[in-house]
């Protein structure tokens, strides 16, 4: 719901960082996947039972997945780049509620499971219209440049890293914030299929 509002606030000094890489040699590809390292040492040390450690390893991860495709626009993009971003970003969403249900499974499991349905009903809608937007030569910036096509929804990314990172700061609230975060998550889903199948319809 607020990425688009957040890129203009965020996009100069990222794309400022990512030509400043670039022109090092630091490849868009090298981001990624050190960026998605991150990620799940943050998860392990969830797990671990350290999330006050995670928030700043999560904020990083994040800080990475901005900074990939900022050093891909100052050098070339790729399809394995894009590939990438979006697949080990969907690993690392999946990651942290299981290291939340690991780290205390009488608490946390019930809420990480419905968290993780809703994940992926989200992710569901999100890429399945992505892939219905290429066939038809659907296309948008209004999220900046992606590989793909992001239908926005009330559950994106700022809404999803504010979420882990309370989740980190407040890690006894988590079945809280999980439940309600789930929630918000179907509703995107579903609106996301009823917008969808309005646009698609023949």
């Amino acid at each position: 719901m607020f990425d688009a509002r957040l890129r203009p606030l965020i996009d100069p000094p990222i794309n400022a960082a990512g030509r400043y890489l670039a022109a090092r040699g630091v490849t868009a590809d090298a981001v990624t996947v050190a960026g998605f390292g991150l990620g799940l040492l943050a998860a392990l040390i969830v797990a671990l039972g350290a999330p006050v450690v995670a928030f700043f390893l999560i904020a990083l991860n994040r800080l990475a997945d901005g900074l990939d495709g900022a050093v891909a626009r100052a050098s070339h993009t790729s399809d394995r780049g894009g590939y990438l971003d979006i697949v080990l970003d969907f690993f690392f969403y999946g990651a942290v509620p299981f290291a939340f249900a690991l780290l205390d499974p009488d608490a946390n499991a019930l809420a990480a499971a419905a968290l993780l349905l809703a994940f992926y009903m989200n992710g569901a809608s999100f890429l399945g219209f992505s892939v219905m937007a290429e066939k038809r030569g659907i296309t948008t910036d209004i999220q900046g440049q992606k590989s793909l096509y992001y239908l926005g929804g009330l559950a994106e990314g700022a809404e999803t890293i504010a979420v882990f990172l309370a989740m980190c700061l407040w890690p006894q609230a988590f079945p809280l914030l999980a439940w309600g975060f789930a929630a918000i998550c179907l509703v995107s889903a579903l609106a996301r299929v009823i917008l969808v199948a309005r646009m698609l319809k023949d």
